[in-house]
């Protein structure tokens, strides 16, 4: 057997334990998870089981051209930017792409003054959750004696 043992994977801007699962490798960049991975190795016919440090070169390319192309291989409801503001398309971010995305995204709620904007600007919950007993780390109890 010619397989080669890598300790470390570089993958997408990101470093991969070549000890994981391909499936847990995979989900530890930014905007792939377990279920996008899984799809990709089926697609790719990747053993979900294997070592990702056992991966030839060729795997591992063929693996991040997936990832890049991963709105064409899974159906619509699988990808995490359906139906963009300002594209139209059905688009699956990875990495820093899906960071500055989601930054914008919450800066355009804040200047709309949308519900969800001035929750963000307040620093409250945004979701729903409830306020009266949790959420209190912004605020600082100072209680001052009196002389």
């Amino acid at each position: 057997m010619s397989e080669e043992f890598k300790a470390m994977i570089r993958l997408l801007e990101t470093d991969i334990n070549g000890n994981l699962p391909v499936v847990e490798g995979i989900t530890r960049i930014r905007g792939v998870g377990p279920s996008i991975a899984r799809a990709i190795l089926h697609k790719l016919g990747i053993p979900l089981n294997k070592r990702i440090g056992f991966l030839s070169d060729e795997e591992l390319k063929q693996i991040e051209e997936a990832i890049k192309n991963v709105a064409k291989i899974v159906p619509p409801y699988m990808v995490n930017r359906r139906f963009d503001r300002y594209s139209g398309e059905d688009l699956h971010l990875i990495g820093a792409d899906l960071k500055f995305v989601v930054e914008r995204d919450i800066e355009f709620e804040k200047n709309i003054n949308s519900w969800r904007g001035l929750r963000h600007k307040l620093g409250l919950k945004v979701r729903g959750q409830r306020t009266r007993t949790t959420g209190r780390k912004h605020k600082k109890l100072v209680v001052k004696r009196r002389r």
